[in-house]
């Protein structure tokens, strides 16, 4: 694959913004502030230099993991400094992350990949979340739509697997192959498995995740492929409700008390998913530009663009109370 591609850049863009067709009436049917009270504030992103800036704001901070800590090739040392001072000075840092997979393996990957342990208390991911759903439908049986790492998912749920058409739902955790594969790779299977009524739980709810260079696709988006041609979809992880309240209660275990709501900050990258569940939830956001939305919120220059920031925010609906180009302190 080139990893520079301009042509899948693009389509990868489009899905992300919900510009692509396939995925408009997914991205409005599976809203999670759509049925629920809140109402963005519209003013726009507050621009901070570095999170200390408002750390003594928050006892607790509930962190987004790729595009923000680490790119999935290489850590981000300032990202981790921030996060380990905070923990030291304010309260605990729980890691959230779409990572479709229970979250053990989860802290081998952020060992390997040089994140160190004092930049977070808990790691809580959206397999964790997943877990619940999968377990509410054994046995099955499940086909399984994703690569062979992510099964730790399914230990210990009792699940029998069988193939699509003998299949009584699916879970998908991302492509086969997330270098080369599209959305539209699997059109013809989902039409199929959509006639027959087949549910699709999605245990990664990101559209995409930047990993190294490029952008690569997630099994978010093969929900909005999916929902866009009438199959039913769940959902787990950002920016849904269940594994917010996972978090929650691990920083609330850490810190050994009840958390004001008002005094806990998330951070991420991602407005679909991060940014969106913090407002779905009512909590302050910090958004980091420079992650996969950096093409649109960053100059030439490499400096944070307010104005475009603020537009992004107003075109979603969305707010963030601060913003920045990358975690610092």
């Amino acid at each position: 694959m080139d990893f520079l591609d301009p042509d899948r850049i693009v389509r990868v863009a489009r899905v992300v913004r919900g510009s692509d067709p396939s995925s408009r009436r997914a991205a409005a049917a599976i809203d999670p502030a759509s049925s629920g009270g809140y109402r963005p504030r519209m003013t726009p992103p507050q621009i901070i230099t570095g999170l200390a800036e408002i750390a003594d704001r928050y006892d607790a901070v509930l962190c987004d993991v790729w595009g923000v800590v680490h790119n999935g090739r290489r850590s981000f040392a300032a990202a981790c400094d921030a996060l380990a001072r905070f923990q030291e000075t304010r309260g605990p840092v729980v890691l959230i992350t779409n990572a479709p997979r229970p979250h053990p393996p989860i802290l081998d990957q952020l060992d390997g990949l040089g994140v160190p342990r004092e930049a977070w208390s808990r790691v809580v991911t959206s397999g964790d979340a997943c877990r619940k759903l999968l377990a509410a439908r054994a046995p099955g049986p499940i086909y399984k739509l994703g690569p062979e790492r992510d099964w730790p998912l399914y230990e210990g749920l009792g699940l029998e697997e069988a193939p699509l058409a003998e299949a009584a739902f699916i879970c998908c955790t991302g492509p086969f192959d997330d270098e080369n594969d599209e959305p539209e790779d699997y059109r013809e299977a989902f039409v199929g498995a959509v006639a027959r009524g087949l549910e699709l739980i999605c245990a990664n709810p990101d559209i995409v995740v930047q990993r190294g260079d490029t952008l690569i696709y997630c099994a978010g988006a093969l929900a909005q492929l999916y929902e866009s041609l009438g199959g039913r979809v769940l959902l787990a992880g950002k920016p849904y409700p269940a594994i917010y309240d996972l978090t929650i209660s691990e920083a609330e275990r850490r810190l050994g008390r009840p958390l004001d709501r008002a005094r806990v900050l998330c951070v991420g990258d991602g407005l679909p998913t991060d940014i969106r569940g913090a407002n779905a939830q009512d909590l302050d956001a910090l958004f980091v530009a420079g992650g996969i939305h950096g093409a649109e919120a960053i100059g030439d220059d490499g400096a944070l663009r307010p104005d475009m920031v603020a537009d992004m925010m107003r075109q979603e609906g969305l707010h963030a109370r601060w913003a920045m180009t990358a975690l610092i302190w």
